[in-house]
């Protein structure tokens, strides 16, 4: 009888379940640009009567389930008129929209009281996604268009300086940051030793930095994540764009291979300053250049099944009377399928094969060095559109590494020299996660995951055995870190572990919307970086090798928390973000004083694990719409670093006390406007102002054997001067571009328009007339003007 009481109790609940879903529907599609047909990421489906809101993933695709009725579907995105369309929802439908760009193109086009809805509710902080028409826009070095510059006016980020490579993330490594093209792991991002980006900015479609409160779909950077994605190129027509500047230009063409349902894309850059090299006697036998090309092809299989292949390859030669000579650059191949299941459940399923290769070739000394790193990765991520108050996001991940910390091969048999190749390194990254996307309620929004990933470290290798398992002992008397020496060693076949790994990632976020105007959000997550960067420098440089977490190099964990407050002012036209953060880092690496780094063979002989710790309040108020907009940007901060001794008798680097970090800016403010006066005339300007980077200069001085010898203090106690510059451009786009196919524009910019002599560093030498020593300051940059003229047709 109780039985079947629960049967009837069972069948009445499937059926008022079934019949309440049934006066639910799904809406889904595809946003498209009317004129190439190109996907549009982050685009805003907003549905006034309910206030539901949705955004395009990174193909485009949105997904919404909505009550039974009558609709209006607005749909806007930056630099798109926004697009309307009424419906009438009786049963799931998929809808395709396409949308045309703006007459003003920086122009934030919003539908009043969504903005508000969209940037407010979501518990989406610590991200900024910046167009490339905005990029486009900022003056630089030289004329030349830069990605990862532009990242440098947002809050939290900074780099090194004038020509230094990478960027540095809430007082974190370079190392620390993930950077993807197309899902593909960038492991160099800069040209000519930091002086531009590997990003042609004619392909790129779409950038997003996480700071933090990181989905759990990323992994394996302790810091940031830099997410970039391709153009597909036109399914609609041929078309081509390009620009010619004073140190390099481009070229980039995409057209249909089928219309309307595939499309391809190809585009290349070449720097030619080296060719002016040939005109000085002295300098003519010299060669600087870099160059790259990416690809992509992309074809509809049916409404349900999509695929793109994309490429990107690099590279910089530099060398010096061809007794010199210096190759390194990036490499990636990604192929994807699109899957649609059901109108709530999208798939992509990648292949992907990323490269980062360093050549050497010393014909003065005869031989030639090869080091680099290699990744093969497949991953399988889905969406679920579960409801429009759920949403969840899991999938799966696994990527095998090759490590090649150095080969070196003879050039010329009468050298002396013989063939020696470093322990190449092996590793395997399986990962999985779950996160989901949730509205408890129309003030309160969740955003929670958790990932799971692994790490082998695997043979073939040989690893040394240390007394008592230390690689790096300490000198009492001398109060100084030395070298080991091994009392054994122990070789593990290909594919043998040697070491294995296991994290959780938890990532947490949420927001609390006060109003439609204004909410508070706060965020955490774990990162796990098992892939270190040996480097003492202070910003990358392309001889840098990555090597693998092991017996003695721990993989770092960083914990971060954040607190923001966000704001809208007059329907969206000013906005301001405020956060405060805090982040921990276990098992940074540090270096003992002289440690080398080039081809040793027992890297763990000469580092230490220690700690890092950054905290920081960011503002940035922005402007979004008119004539005039922008945003002005500040940071204050800190990062410190501690290796800590392992003894009572052992101080530890900088005697075991927190030190600054070479990341450390205390204050970072950055200003950046752009001005469109008329049709034809647009002006930019940028003012950057930072700290000056950590430093150790000495305090005194001895003499020894006659030579005057520097004695220095605590590590980074001191800084390098201030840093800051003014930039401005104007850019003039001639009025019978409208009437012709062939569209061209001028822009003229001035970097570092008041002539400031930034410092690149400052270094210490014995004056040969008084015999003390001195400080030289080296810097890159003067004041330099450029021009460049960009077309499309």
């Amino acid at each position: 009888m109780i039985s079947k009481k629960y049967s009837f109790l069972f069948i009445f609940l499937l059926i008022t379940i079934s019949s309440f879903s049934q006066d639910k529907f799904t809406l889904s599609g595809i946003i498209t640009d009317i004129k190439n047909n190109e996907t549009l990421i982050g685009v805003n489906v907003y549905i006034p009567e309910t206030k539901s809101t949705a955004l395009t993933n990174e193909y485009g695709f949105y997904s919404i389930t909505l009550p039974k009725g009558n609709y209006t579907i607005l749909i806007s995105h930056i630099g798109y008129n926004t697009f309307s369309q009424n419906i009438t929802l009786s049963e799931n439908k998929k809808i395709n929209s396409s949308l045309t760009e703006s007459g003003e193109e920086l122009k934030e086009v919003i539908i009043t009281n969504n903005k508000g809805e969209a940037n407010i509710k979501s518990p989406e902080m610590s991200v900024n996604r910046l167009s490339i028409s905005t990029i486009k826009k900022m003056p630089v070095v030289l004329g030349e268009v830069d990605v990862l510059k532009s990242l440098l006016l947002l809050p939290g980020v900074t780099n090194a300086g004038e020509g230094a490579s990478g960027f540095n993330v809430r007082g974190g490594g370079a190392d620390q940051n993930l950077i993807l093209l197309d899902e593909a792991t960038i492991f160099n991002s800069s040209h000519v030793f930091g002086f531009f980006s590997v990003f042609n900015p004619d392909a790129i479609k779409d950038l997003k930095l996480y700071k933090g409160g990181i989905p759990a779909r990323f992994g394996g950077r302790a810091s940031s994540v830099l997410d970039i994605y391709q153009k597909d190129g036109s399914s609609k027509g041929f078309h081509m764009n390009g620009g010619i500047g004073l140190i390099s230009s481009r070229i980039l063409a995409e057209g249909p291979l089928v219309k309307n349902k595939g499309s391809f894309l190809i585009g290349g850059r070449s720097s030619y300053a080296h060719l002016f090299l040939k005109l000085s006697e002295k300098q003519k036998k010299n060669t600087a250049y870099f160059y790259d090309l990416n690809t992509k092809l992309s074809y509809k299989l049916n409404p349900n099944n999509n695929l793109y292949l994309s490429g990107y390859f690099g590279r910089d030669v530099f060398s010096l009377s061809k007794s010199f000579s210096n190759t390194y650059g990036n490499s990636i191949v990604n192929l994807r399928w699109n899957h649609l299941f059901t109108d709530k459940l999208f798939s992509n399923l990648s292949l992907i094969y990323s490269d980062y290769y360093y050549g050497l070739d010393l014909d003065f000394v005869g031989f030639k060095w090869d080091s680099g790193i290699k990744n093969y990765n497949i991953k399988y991520d889905f969406k679920n559109y579960i409801s429009d108050n759920f949403k969840l996001n899991y999938g799966i991940n696994a990527i095998y590494y090759e490590f090649n910390p150095g080969t070196i091969t003879p050039s010329d048999s009468n050298s002396g020299i013989n063939f020696d190749q470093l322990d190449k390194k092996y590793a395997f990254e399986p990962s999985l996660y779950i996160s989901a996307d949730q509205n408890i309620s129309e003030k309160i929004s969740l955003s929670y995951g958790l990932r799971y990933s692994q790490f082998y470290r695997l043979g073939k290798s040989t690893v040394n055995i240390y007394a008592n398992n230390n690689p790096v002992v300490f000198n009492t008397d001398l109060q100084i870190y030395e070298k080991a020496t091994p009392i054994s060693n122990q070789f593990y076949n290909k594919n043998k572990t040697i070491k294995s790994f296991n994290n959780l990632e938890p990532r947490f976020s949420l927001a609390y919307k006060i109003n439609d105007e204004q909410s508070i959000k706060a965020s955490y997550n774990r990162m796990v970086q098992y892939l270190q960067l040996i480097s003492n420098t202070s910003s990358p440089t392309p001889l840098d090798v990555w090597t693998p977490s092991d017996n003695f190099i721990k993989p770092q964990i960083a914990d971060q928390v954040a607190l923001g407050y966000f704001k809208n002012f007059k329907d969206g036209q000013y906005s301001l973000e405020l956060e405060t953060y805090y982040k921990e880092v276990q098992n940074r690496l540090d270096y003992i004083d002289g440690a080398d780094l080039i081809a040793n063979k027992a890297i763990e002989q000469i580092i230490l694990n220690g700690q890092l710790r950054s905290y920081g309040l960011e503002i940035m108020i922005r402007k979004n719409e008119g004539k005039l907009n922008g945003w002005i940007s500040y940071t204050l901060s800190k990062s410190e670093q501690q290796t800590p001794g392992r003894s009572e008798e052992e101080l530890g680097i900088n005697n075991g006390k927190w030190y600054n970090s070479v990341y450390d800016k205390t204050h970072n403010l950055a200003i950046t406007s752009t001005y469109t006066l008329n049709p034809k005339w647009s002006f930019g300007a940028n003012f950057a102002l930072q700290s000056g980077q950590p430093a150790s200069y000495p305090k005194g001085q001895y003499q020894y054997l006659g030579i005057t010898v520097p004695s220095y203090g605590l590590r980074n106690e001191n800084r390098l001067p201030t840093y800051h510059h003014l930039d401005v451009s104007a850019t003039l786009t001639p009025v019978k571009n409208n009437n012709r196919n062939w569209k061209g524009e001028w822009v003229f910019s001035i970097y570092n328009i008041y002539n400031r002599k930034n410092a690149a560093s400052i270094n210490f030498r014995q004056n040969n007339e008084t015999g003390n020593n001195e400080a030289v300051k080296t810097s890159i940059f003067g004041i330099v003007p450029a021009v460049s003229y960009n077309f499309k047709f």
